[in-house]
């Protein structure tokens, strides 16, 4: 039996809010439960997983631009700023320093 820790941290990769979900479940479940508490911003990195059209839409509701690369299924895919996203290793850093 395994994890999952869904994180929203600032532009920092300092965690501001948590959520944990079983291991064998989708990515959007994290997103779907964190979504109303997420702080205000301008861009929201995430990973492959979170690349759904319901979070993408309600992330631009709340005025945050997703820049998250397109599930590997996806028949179009929808462009990310790729300078931006490398930025996400600082999130990883911050889930690296958990583990420590």
């Amino acid at each position: 039996m395994n994890s999952k820790l869904h994180a929203v941290t600032d532009a920092a990769g300092r965690p501001l809010r948590m959520f944990l979900t079983a291991g064998q479940r989708s990515d959007c479940i994290g997103a779907r439960a964190m979504l109303d508490g997420l702080p205000p911003a301008e861009h929201l990195l995430a990973d492959r997983g979170y690349d759904a059209d319901w979070y993408r839409e309600a992330l631009e509701y709340k005025g945050i631009k997703p820049c998250a690369p397109s599930r590997k299924g996806r028949k179009t895919l929808i462009p990310h700023d790729e300078a931006r996203y490398r930025k996400r290793h600082m999130i990883e850093n911050s889930f690296a320093r958990l583990k420590d």
